[in-house]
């Protein structure tokens, strides 16, 4: 195994509070446990720079700890330019996220950007934004997330 990571997956979504620092842990999470930590690199971010710095949301913090992912480490920071070289996979959590991505895309990475949920067995398209509602909404983005995690990482492990 090498000491770079291979396959590089950046989650996205607006603020990088809740839905995109929630794929990050849950996915980690998932590569960790599969032992494939040293081949590939997870990383979150948002479109908009409304949080740069914070924390995760507490409550979507408090959903993943019940699950056993800690969110604790991670930090909101934008997307910037780097990202669409840096990584392989641009995952957004919502189609005007994906919009967003696109727009900033150079056009020999715009295929990187996709909606996460292509790796899900749902029939959602998107990860709703769960800031406004409560605890039940942050319940469902895990679902969805863990989902599509599963499936990303069987993806990726073929």
């Amino acid at each position: 195994m090498s000491a770079t990571p291979t396959i590089s997956v950046l989650f996205v979504c607006m603020g990088n509070i809740c839905r995109s620092p929630t794929a990050e842990g849950v996915f980690r999470h998932f590569v960790n446990e599969a032992g494939l930590a040293d081949q590939i690199e997870t990383d979150s971010a948002g479109t908009h720079a409304y949080h740069v710095g914070e924390p995760a949301d507490r409550r979507a913090s408090a959903a993943a700890e019940r699950r056993g992912v800690s969110l604790d480490e991670i930090r909101a920071r934008r997307v910037c330019d780097d990202d669409f070289e840096r990584f392989d996979y641009i995952l957004a959590m919502d189609e005007n996220n994906q919009v967003h991505l696109l727009d900033r895309a150079p056009d020999e990475h715009r295929a990187k950007v996709q909606l996460f949920l292509n790796y899900a067995s749902v029939s959602e398209t998107e990860v709703p934004d769960p800031y406004y509602g409560g605890a039940a909404g942050f319940e469902h983005v895990l679902d969805l997330v863990e989902e599509a995690s599963r499936g990303l990482l069987e993806t990726l492990s073929s």
